[in-house]
């Protein structure tokens, strides 16, 4: 790892245009909003002669917006059809397939990975076991998120307010089952994450479908953000309560491999 680091370092300070650019889009995508070029020059430690030259280049290539009457930079439309591009090419269903696949592979159980989707997640890969019942979590599928250990995983990782601006009321709560799930309140909701918070991972014992348990842990991107979750699915009564944790630490180990692979930092 330090030889290739080492090695990107080197090549990186042959293009430092290039490689300023570049800390300028990612500098631009970190912030909630527009910034001065000045406050981007002081951030960077940059020239603020280069970061006007280099503004203006990527504003007239559309990657930047130049916000006259504010005299702020944001983020531009090309930077917008990035993103949409990396969306269409699926790359966390396409990375995540062989991570998963080795898991089930490992531990004869079935898994998949979810991300958020407003209250909902959504199931982008699923990876049957040799011998293990079909579950509801096909790809496609959505459920609520505050049901669901994914779910649980992603919501414990983003900050407190965004989890309420998600919750606000009562009404936010659905349940799937005649027998409600404990967590039909923001109060159970935020009780219950903050146990997430310290345990490391999340759970769900048959909220989704009665007798079948969960074990979650969230993939993060190289920002701390939790871009989607790990999840391992069985059936309750082959998998003892005590031997969970040790579980869990397997999942774990699958979403910070995919973390690193989507260059995230590990959960």
């Amino acid at each position: 790892m330090t030889i290739q680091s080492s090695t990107q370092r080197r090549a990186a300070s042959k293009v430092p245009a290039a490689e300023n650019t570049l800390r300028i889009l990612k500098l631009l995508a970190s912030r909630r909003g527009p910034m001065a070029a000045s406050h981007i020059a002081t951030a960077l430690d940059l020239p603020r002669s280069s970061v006007y030259h280099l503004l203006g280049v990527m504003e007239a290539n559309g990657f930047v917006l130049h916000l006259h009457e504010e005299q702020r930079y944001g983020l531009g439309i090309s930077a917008f059809e990035l993103s949409s591009a990396y969306s269409r090419q699926e790359p966390l269903s396409r990375l995540g397939r062989p991570v998963l696949a080795a898991l089930v592979d490992s531990i004869g159980e079935s898994a998949h990975l979810a991300v958020l989707h407003g209250r909902d997640v959504l199931y982008i890969v699923e990876e049957r076991a040799k011998n293990r019942p079909s579950l509801v979590t096909d790809v496609g599928v959505r459920l609520p998120s505050h049901l669901t250990a994914s779910g649980r995983a992603i919501l414990a990782a983003l900050p407190k307010s965004q989890v309420r601006a998600l919750y606000p009321n009562a009404a936010a709560f659905t349940a799937r089952h005649e027998t409600e799930s404990p967590i039909m309140k923001y109060s159970a909701l935020s009780s219950h994450l903050d146990q997430v918070r310290q345990r490391g991972y999340a759970t769900e014992h048959g909220e989704v479908t009665p007798g079948f348990g969960s074990v979650a842990a969230a993939v993060t991107d190289h920002l701390g953000w939790p871009t989607a979750a790990v999840a391992v699915t069985f059936l309750e009564d082959r998998v003892p309560a005590e031997d969970w944790p040790a579980l869990a630490a397997r999942i774990q180990k699958t979403a910070d491999e995919l973390s690193a692979r989507i260059h995230g930092r590990p959960a």
